[in-house]
């Protein structure tokens, strides 16, 4: 007998039925990003009222430390501008060598909070910031409460650390062969992928059978309608050819749900034996003896991607220096990437771009939001490191980085979205990305316009107009370009309905939305 999916699961589905998804795990049942619900804490945390702040952070990190603090004081001190020029170089090797030693403390019991400052905001001494601004950083919501895969960098590198995400992939930094936990992290990320997929399966079934028997149920109702023979009110008319033609489609709806039926149990079955793979991985895992000197070189090499991260989040033009100070940080409170900030953004976009988060698996759109780290850095643009795990293409999270001190965060997070979304769709398109969906079209374009320079970076830009000014109804893209973005990147129904109404290019495009419903080719 055909197992029922609503004695399996409550009805409820299969999320519930596990209890809830655990902080890393991915739930595509989650259709928008979390709101926020405390923007900034009302009493101010109290990191800079220990006068004892900048010895603190720097205490027990050895020639690095002394290094980086006369360094500093021969900066601060300096009146002569070309010396000063000198030192702010020498500086910012320093700084990150120190703050690599820092970072590998991060993941230890009792790891002081001026250290954790430091590498959550790049603050190494308070009064390089102005009162006002100490008082910015003081009231960051400082605990994660938003329930979104959005970290800082001293809870990502620790998350690393103990193992809760795996590294992220870099060419030039290999596992270290015999890395028992780096092996078992990777079959766990396809067994992970194997289980999401069969969950999403399941579902579709599941909704597949339930739209069936209310089918049937709509078709009863119609039939149980009579209306009285003329004459006698209490007597019902006999069937209508209505009705009847209704009865004929019975067998036709029952064959159906047999069918569904049929798929469903298979499903269950499917998705019990990948949980059940799932499930002996993490034993096996668990029973893998810990590896402190792994975890530490994870640790130690999670953090120079980071600083590469970085790199690319400033751009060869940008300001490299990595200290915080007043000089170089003029925004207020929402002008901080904070996390509560960014998910904010992250929000307006996705309600703009309906499926800037969603990927394609086996016919299936499945909504996955990416882990995004903020970086203590000045850096005006977010970036796409990695747009899915290389193990689990169906359901793993890719990696954003967004830099907390940008000029304009909302243009960083914009930039990092459609980075996200390029590399998506080329990855997706694999070695046809020139030819075909979105990758492919805008490339056609760019080079039937005979344009030179990195492709991905016009898309970039051109994915900043389409969010920032297309979504308003002003027309700044060129038409062929309008129209790959309209099909491959759509509005949401009520951006559309808006647009159709503003212009003719934008009803044109409306129009074409209907013809190719139509036809079945969208």
């Amino acid at each position: 007998m055909t197992p029922d999916f609503d004695s399996l699961f409550g009805g409820a589905g299969v999320v519930m039925e596990e209890g809830g998804k655990a902080e890393f795990d991915v739930d595509l049942s989650r259709a928008r990003i979390a709101p926020v619900e405390k923007d900034q804490e009302t009493v101010p945390n109290e990191f800079f009222s220990d006068p004892d702040y900048y010895r603190k952070a720097l205490a027990a990190e050895g020639e690095e430390s002394q290094k980086l603090h006369a360094l500093l004081s021969k900066y601060l001190q300096t009146k002569d501008p070309k010396d000063r020029g000198v030192y702010r170089q020498q500086l910012i090797p320093a700084y990150w060598n120190l703050l690599h030693r820092v970072a590998l403390k991060c993941a230890s019991p009792g790891f002081p909070t001026p250290k954790q400052v430091l590498l959550r905001y790049g603050v190494l001494l308070p009064t390089l910031l102005s009162p006002e601004q100490q008082d910015m950083i003081q009231r960051v919501v400082h605990k994660k409460e938003l329930d979104e895969p959005f970290y800082y960098l001293d809870e990502w590198l620790r998350a690393v650390a103990l193992g809760q995400v795996g590294q992220s992939a870099t060419d030039e930094i290999k596992s270290r062969s015999g890395d028992e936990r780096s092996r078992f992290n990777a079959i766990l990320q396809r067994a992970q992928g194997k289980k999401d997929t069969a969950e999403s399966l399941l579902k579709a079934k599941a909704d597949s059978r339930r739209t069936l028997e209310g089918l049937l149920r709509e078709r009863l109702d119609q039939i149980a309608q009579h209306d009285s023979v003329p004459g006698f009110y209490h007597v019902p008319a006999p069937y209508t050819e209505a009705q009847k033609k209704i009865m004929t489609e019975f067998q036709e709806i029952f064959r159906h749900m047999l069918q569904a039926d049929k798929e469903l149990g298979s499903s269950i079955e499917a998705f019990k034996d990948a949980t059940e793979e799932l499930e002996s991985v993490r034993q096996k895992m668990e029973g893998l003896e810990e590896d402190v000197k792994a975890n530490f070189q994870a640790l130690a090499q999670e953090f120079e991607t980071a600083r590469q991260m970085t790199k690319l989040c400033v751009g060869r033009q940008g300001n490299h220096f990595p200290i915080l100070t007043r000089e170089y940080f003029h925004g207020g409170p929402r002008d901080i990437g904070s996390r509560e900030n960014v998910a904010r953004l992250l929000a307006w976009i996705e309600s703009i771009d309906v499926q800037a988060f969603c990927r394609p698996y086996k016919n299936t759109l499945n909504r996955i939001v990416p882990y995004i780290v903020i970086l203590p850095t000045y850096g005006d643009f977010g970036i796409c490191w990695e747009p899915f795990d290389k193990f689990n293409r169906a359901t793993s999270r890719g990696r954003v980085a967004i830099p907390m001190f940008p000029k304009s965060l909302q243009l960083a997070v914009v930039t990092a979205v459609a980075d996200l979304r390029w590399q998506v769709a080329k990855e997706k398109a694999s070695y046809y990305w020139m030819e075909e969906g979105l990758t492919g079209n805008y490339y056609q374009w760019f080079t039937s316009k005979k344009m030179k320079g990195d492709v991905k970076e016009f898309f970039i830009q051109d994915y900043i107009l389409w969010i920032t000014k297309e979504s308003e109804g002003i027309q700044k893209l060129d038409k062929e370009i309008r129209g790959v973005f309209w099909r491959y990147m759509p509005f949401s129904q009520e951006i559309k309905d808006k647009l159709k109404t503003r212009s003719y290019v934008y009803q044109e495009l409306y129009q074409k939305d209907i013809n190719r419903s139509m036809s079945d080719g969208y």
